[in-house]
């Protein structure tokens, strides 16, 4: 039988370690082959948003992934999800998002979600994603951004407390006015069970979720 095989394309070292482990956990013998470019995130912090030569970087590295014999691809940076949508007009593969499944879980459960992010430029296409989501379940729904601000260059650091730390308290003030905190990065994820208890409500982090879908789809 031949190997199975997923890409998966990063922005963030961060990620690579708990999402390798958990596909291995999830999928088994799927072979998962990391394609990590941090300087797309560097670019897209820089300009504020998603750029042209950004996404032209992104589809190269798709192109890598067809070319590698890739069954599937799995876009795991916010960031980048919106270059998704063009790529599935013309890629032979499925292009997953990884946070798409919980956006849509975050709708099931609740029309007051509160968006947490380390990343101002996650912040835009988790809401755009959710929007659309609302949209295609014929729901509406209210949206809180909340930024955890130097979360993310404390995480670049290797500063793991401090990122913890300003995500719990930006967590603590918006947990009020919603039902839902969704964790706009993977990179967050570890957090979900402590914001949870932190804040009494339910917290939805992407990878697990992500990983669960690509099982159903293979």
């Amino acid at each position: 039988m031949a190997e199975h095989t997923i890409a998966a394309i990063y922005t963030g070292a961060a990620l690579v370690k708990p999402l390798s482990d958990l596909m291995k956990e999830i999928l088994g013998d799927y072979k998962v082959m990391n394609i990590l470019d941090d300087s797309m995130i560097a670019d897209i912090i820089e300009a504020g948003g998603m750029t042209k030569a950004v996404k032209r970087r992104l589809y190269g590295y798709y192109e890598i992934a067809c070319a590698s014999g890739a069954e599937l691809i799995l876009n795991t940076c916010s960031s980048i999800g919106d270059a998704v949508y063009g790529a599935r007009e013309f890629f032979p593969i499925p292009i997953i998002r990884i946070d798409e499944p919980m956006a849509r879980r975050a709708i099931e459960l609740s029309d007051s979600i509160a968006v947490l992010a380390t990343l101002p430029t996650t912040l835009d296409p988790t809401i755009r994603l959710l929007q659309r989501c609302a949209q295609e379940a014929g729901k509406s729904i209210k949206t809180i951004s909340a930024l955890a601000d130097g979360a993310f260059p404390a995480i670049t650091a290797g500063d793991a407390e401090t990122h913890d730390r300003l995500i719990a308290e930006t967590a603590k003030k918006v947990s009020d006015s919603c039902d839902v905190i969704l964790l706009a990065q993977g990179s967050m994820a570890r957090m979900e069970k402590p914001l949870a208890e932190l804040t009494g409500k339910t917290v939805l982090s992407s990878p697990r979720l992500g990983v669960e879908q690509i099982k159903g789809l293979l």
